[in-house]
C-alpha cells in the first residue's frame, strides 16, 4: 500500500467498522494531543483505552489508563500510537500478540516506520500512517468545515447528527438525498 496518500473510501471504512481503539502513548495532560484525540474520538461514540504505564489505573475524561495493550479488558479493533517512530516495532509486537488480534495499526501525525507498517500488513492488519484519526473524522464527517476548514468533501445530503449539537456529525453515510 502507498503510505503517502490514503483515499478517503479506505480510511472512512476503517473509522466506520472499528469500535475498540487503544491509544498507545496517551497523556493524562489536557494540553497533550493524544488528551485531545481520546476525549473526541471516546465522545464519537468509540470505546477508547488510553495507554500508559506511568498512568495505569488513573481516570481522565471517564477513561481509565491501562499499563500495556495486554491490559486491555476487551478484544481492540484499532490501536492508534502516540509514540516515535522507532518504538513503532516493539508496539506492533504487542499488537501482534493480541488475540484476537486487532484489525488496524494507525500511526500519529510524525510517526512513520515502513517496515513495520510492511510487518503488520503481511499479518493482515489495515495501515494507517502518519494521520490523526480525530482530523480524519472531523474532515469526512463535515465538523472540521464548522471551522472554515476546507475538507475536500463535498455532499448535498443532511449530515448525520451525533446528538445534540451542531458540530457532532457522524462518520455515518448521510442522510437522505436533498
Amino acid at each position: 500500500m502507498d503510505h503517502d496518500r490514503y483515499d478517503d473510501a479506505y480510511i472512512r471504512s476503517i473509522l466506520s467498522q472499528v469500535r475498540t481503539i487503544a491509544i498507545v502513548g496517551a497523556s493524562a495532560n489536557a494540553a497533550r494531543p493524544s488528551y485531545l484525540v481520546m476525549k473526541y474520538l471516546s465522545e464519537r461514540g468509540y470505546a477508547v483505552y488510553p495507554v500508559n504505564p506511568g498512568q495505569a489505573g488513573k481516570t481522565v475524561v471517564g477513561l481509565t489508563f491501562v499499563a500495556t495493550l495486554k491490559d486491555v479488558p476487551v478484544a481492540i479493533d484499532m490501536v492508534d500510537v502516540f509514540r516515535a517512530p522507532e518504538h513503532v516495532p516493539a508496539v506492533l509486537d504487542e499488537v501482534l500478540a493480541l488475540e484476537p488480534r486487532p484489525k488496524v495499526l494507525w500511526t500519529q501525525l510524525g510517526v512513520r516506520n515502513d517496515e513495520a507498517a510492511a510487518r503488520a500488513e503481511a499479518a493482515g492488519l489495515s495501515v494507517v500512517m502518519n494521520r490523526c484519526p480525530k482530523i480524519e473524522y472531523g474532515r469526512l464527517s463535515g465538523e472540521i468545515g464548522w471551522t472554515g476548514v476546507n475538507s475536500r468533501t463535498i455532499s448535498a445530503r443532511k449530515p448525520v447528527r451525533l446528538g445534540q449539537g451542531v458540530q457532532r456529525l457522524s462518520i455515518a453515510p448521510r442522510g437522505p438525498k436533498v
